[in-house]
């Protein structure tokens, strides 16, 4: 069996090239606040990986993603090892487009602070009064450039977003920021309105696409995961304040409540965060993990 070795690591994804496609691996890293937690959580790149399939499956009518399979079978035989089965997704070879393209369609986190400043977020001007976690009239697109490991991603306005994609794609700026808008808000209604009949409300999310060989649009990356994504309960949703959550909030509050943490979790922390993704597995897919 021949060892592979990943091409590019990001904080919590490891990328294996095989030829004419890629080995996507989600680990059970956990990242916070643009850092690696020493811990680990068991099973969390399973979370990530198996969700991301649910809604690539469920999502091929507005757009073509990146899948090819999930199944280790499929992979080198590197891959057929227990820890790959499960959080490993063989994927199409894309030229990423340099944006991040959030959705908002509730206010909340950096969207509250600036609201409460200016009455805008990322130059979007906002209705006056609303209160902190309200739901948006229509989902706002609010795009950001991707930054390197180690630095912030920052906001940038529409027509920025123009600017910087024509600058790599010379004659192709607005066509492709107009559809990366689209899509965002487009694949964010449907997937929000179904996770709503579900007991989730998706407050934001964001997606990554790509240029297959052929220059078509295409959805990569990982798709409204708890890492990506935040996901607040339906039941007891009550604007007026922030809203507990299902993904990373439990690390995160830990962390800001006990400053020299040196990147530790208590294990109680690690074990409520894994319970919460779960959890949230379950009840978008109506299946246990």
């Amino acid at each position: 069996m021949q060892e592979m070795k990943p091409v590019k690591e990001g904080k919590v994804r490891e990328i294996y090239d095989n030829g004419d496609s890629l080995i996507m691996v989600a680990t059970d890293r956990i990242s916070c606040f643009d850092v690696i937690l020493k811990n680990t959580v068991t099973k969390k790149g399973t979370v990530l990986t198996q969700m991301s399939k649910f809604w690539f499956d469920m999502t091929q009518d507005i757009l073509p993603n990146h899948m090819i399979s999930v199944d280790v079978e499929n992979m080198p035989p590197f891959f057929r090892q227990e820890c790959f089965d499960g959080n490993s997704m063989l994927c199409r070879k894309l030229e990423m487009l340099p944006v991040e393209c959030i959705v908002r369609g509730y206010i909340t986190g950096s969207g509250w602070a600036s609201y409460q400043k200016t009455g805008e977020v990322c130059g979007i001007k906002l209705p006056e009064g609303l209160k902190e976690s309200d739901k948006l009239p229509e989902p706002i697109y609010t795009p950001s450039t991707k930054a390197e490991i180690g630095d912030h991603d920052e906001n940038i306005s529409y027509e920025q977003s123009v600017e910087y994609l024509e600058k790599r794609f010379p004659g192709k700026g607005a066509e492709y920021a107009s559809k990366l808008r689209d899509y965002t808000i487009a694949l964010y209604k449907k997937c929000a309105e179904y996770a709503l009949e579900k007991g989730i409300i998706i407050a934001d999310t964001k997606f990554e696409f790509g240029l297959d060989e052929n220059g078509n649009i295409v959805i990569g990356d990982e798709m409204l995961t708890p890492d990506s994504s935040r996901f607040w309960p339906a039941e007891g949703y009550e604007p007026g304040h922030g809203q507990p959550s299902f993904d990373k909030q439990f690390a995160r509050d830990w962390l800001k409540a006990n400053p020299d943490n040196d990147w530790t979790l208590p294990q109680e922390i690690v074990d409520k965060t894994i319970e919460k993704y779960l959890q949230a597995y379950k009840m978008l897919t109506g299946k246990d993990l």
